[in-house]
């Protein structure tokens, strides 16, 4: 493992240049420190978030919401887990480089940490699955801006149940030091008002910790990450909190053809 996992999506889903992303991180908590009714949520210190992982412009406020709130936890190492958009998975991938490129520089991956997972569940790493995978590249920014001491484990699923994966979940949470990140975003190319209903069963599923709604009525990239992290706060007896929702015609104004997202606090 002496690989630098790079930035394939850099430029792309997000700034190369770190100056234009910290331009609107500012202008983003700018706007909800404006705008935000109920002042607590900055006290909130999650043990796990969900974000969405598109281009910035569409979904960069969403996810900055979340993560400005991982801030608050002061963890050590922060375990990012996302779908797989490009290569066929069976069960999940671990990522066995050393390093993650960001804007901001590089991220360490905790290699030792990796070695205790793969004893633990015998991951693969199918690595073509992570060099273009922006579901987890779009969180390293947000991460190194906002915990930039913090090593970091990236795991890519593919075809796996949501148990399964709760199972590695609940094993990281073990670890006081650890946080998650699950990435994901909702409904995909339907009318404005038909993706703000289906997106509603899954802000209704998340906010009451409801896997029915989540099993039948949420269409979201990322559901088996979604599902696993509400089985994980139905177990381990922790609450959740809807931070945003928005679609992409709040940026691009189309409302023809249009994708949801959400960020949401578990804690």
């Amino acid at each position: 493992m002496n690989e630098i996992r790079r930035a394939g999506n850099k430029g792309r889903f997000y700034p190369a240049d770190p100056v234009q992303i910290d331009e609107m991180i500012d202008y983003w908590n700018h706007t909800i420190d404006e705008n935000i009714k109920d002042k607590s949520i900055w006290d909130l210190k999650p043990k796990a978030i969900i974000s969405p992982h598109a281009g910035y412009i569409f979904s960069g406020f969403t996810a900055n919401i979340a993560h400005r709130l991982l801030a608050n936890t002061g963890a050590k190492r922060i375990i990012i887990i996302g779908p797989s958009h490009h290569v066929y998975i069976k069960g999940v991938s671990i990522s066995k480089f050393t390093k993650y490129d960001t804007p901001y520089g590089y991220l360490e991956i905790d290699t030792n940490y990796i070695q205790k997972l793969q004893e633990e569940f015998n991951f693969d790493f199918e690595s073509q699955a992570h060099f273009l995978e922006h579901s987890t590249e779009t969180q390293m920014p947000f991460i190194k801006k906002y915990n930039p001491d913090v090593k970091i484990v990236e795991l890519i699923y593919g075809n796996i149940h949501y148990t399964k994966l709760y199972q590695i979940i609940k094993f990281i949470l073990k670890d006081p030091i650890n946080a998650v990140v699950i990435s994901s975003d909702l409904s995909h190319f339907h009318n404005l008002e038909t993706a703000e209903a289906i997106d509603q069963n899954c802000l209704t599923g998340v906010a009451n910790k409801n896997l029915t709604i989540l099993s039948s009525d949420c269409e979201a990239c990322g559901i088996t990450g979604i599902k696993a992290i509400i089985e994980a706060a139905i177990k381990l007896e922790l609450k959740t909190k809807l931070l945003d929702y928005r679609t992409s015609a709040d940026a691009s104004k189309d409302e023809t053809r249009v994708v949801g997202y959400m960020s949401a606090a578990v804690y």
